[in-house]
C-alpha cells in the first residue's frame, strides 16, 4: 500500500473507549472534527476501543457518537485505516462498509510520508509471554468469533469490563507498562537495524509515548495513549512530530 503525497498522516492508538471517561470520547470527536479534510489518512494502531465484536445485527451503542464522527471524517476525505489491537481485532462488515474503516491485522508494511514503515499493535511481539502468543492465536481465530457470537452482547462486555486492566493503568504507569515498553523498543531497534529498508517502525499498546531516531529519516515510533497521555504522532515527508492534544489544541 502506498500512500499518497502532500497531506499529513496521524498516528494515534491506545483510546481504550468504553473504559475511560467520557471527556475521552468527546475529547477525540472533537480532534477528528478539527483534522477534516486536512490529513490524507488517520492509521488508528490498535485498541480504539477496549472492546469491540460485531455481531450480525447489532452494534455497541455507547459508541454511536465517535463512530458517526469518523465516518464524517471518512466522508471529508480521509481515509481511516484500523490495525487490530488485542482489544478490538474483532471488527468486520460495520466498521468497514458503514464507517469507511480499512480494517488490518498487524503487522504491516506500507508507505507513510515517504518512508517504508512496519506497523503492529505491539502485543504478542518481542521475547516471552509465549502463554499470551498462543491466547492471541486462539482468540482470533474462526472459532472463538462463532462461540462469542452466542453470548449475548450484554454479557459479553460486562465479561470484558470485569477482565480488562484498562481502568486499573488510569492512575500512575505501572511497571507492566514500563516492561512492555522497553520490550517493544528493543525490538523496534533490533528490526531497524537488521532490515535497511524499513524507515519506521510504529508500535502502540505500552502507553509510553516514544519518537526515538535512530539515524537519518529512520525513526521508532509509539504513540502512547489517551489514558493517560493523549498523544498522536504526525508524519509529512519533512518531518515527524509527536504532539499532546490539549496543548496542540491550544497553540
Amino acid at each position: 500500500m502506498r500512500e499518497p503525497m502532500g497531506k499529513p498522516t496521524l498516528i494515534i492508538s491506545d483510546l481504550h473507549l468504553g473504559a475511560v471517561p467520557e471527556s475521552v470520547a468527546r475529547q477525540f470527536i472533537r480532534f477528528t472534527q478539527e483534522w477534516r479534510g486536512l490529513a490524507d489518512l488517520m492509521l488508528v494502531n490498535g485498541d480504539l476501543f477496549d472492546f469491540w465484536f460485531e455481531y450480525r445485527s447489532v452494534m455497541p451503542a455507547q459508541h454511536f457518537q465517535v463512530l458517526r464522527a469518523l465516518a464524517e471524517l471518512r466522508d471529508s476525505g480521509v481515509r481511516l485505516l484500523l490495525v487490530g489491537g488485542n482489544h478490538d481485532a474483532w471488527g468486520g462488515r460495520f466498521l468497514e462498509e458503514e464507517v469507511g474503516i480499512e480494517l488490518a491485522d498487524g503487522p504491516i508494511e506500507m508507505e507513510l510520508g515517504g518512508r517504508h514503515a512496519f506497523i503492529a499493535h505491539g502485543d504478542g511481539l518481542g521475547p516471552g509471554d509465549h502463554g499470551y502468543k498462543i491466547l492471541r492465536r486462539t482468540i482470533r481465530s474462526w472459532p472463538a468469533r462463532t462461540a462469542l457470537r452466542w453470548i449475548h452482547p450484554d454479557v459479553a462486555h460486562w465479561l470484558v469490563r470485569h477482565i480488562s486492566r484498562t481502568q486499573d493503568a488510569s492512575g500512575r504507569e505501572s511497571a507492566r507498562s514500563s516492561g512492555r515498553a522497553a520490550i517493544l523498543e528493543s525490538y523496534a531497534m533490533e528490526l531497524l537495524e537488521r532490515r535497511h529498508d524499513l524507515e519506521l517502525v510504529i508500535f502502540g499498546h505500552c502507553h509510553t509515548p516514544t519518537l526515538k531516531s535512530v539515524a537519518d529519516r529512520r525513526f521508532y515510533i509509539n504513540t502512547g495513549d489517551w489514558v493517560q497521555h493523549r498523544t498522536f504522532t504526525v508524519v509529512t515527508e519533512e518531518a515527524i512530530e509527536q504532539k499532546e492534544y490539549e496543548v496542540a489544541k491550544s497553540s
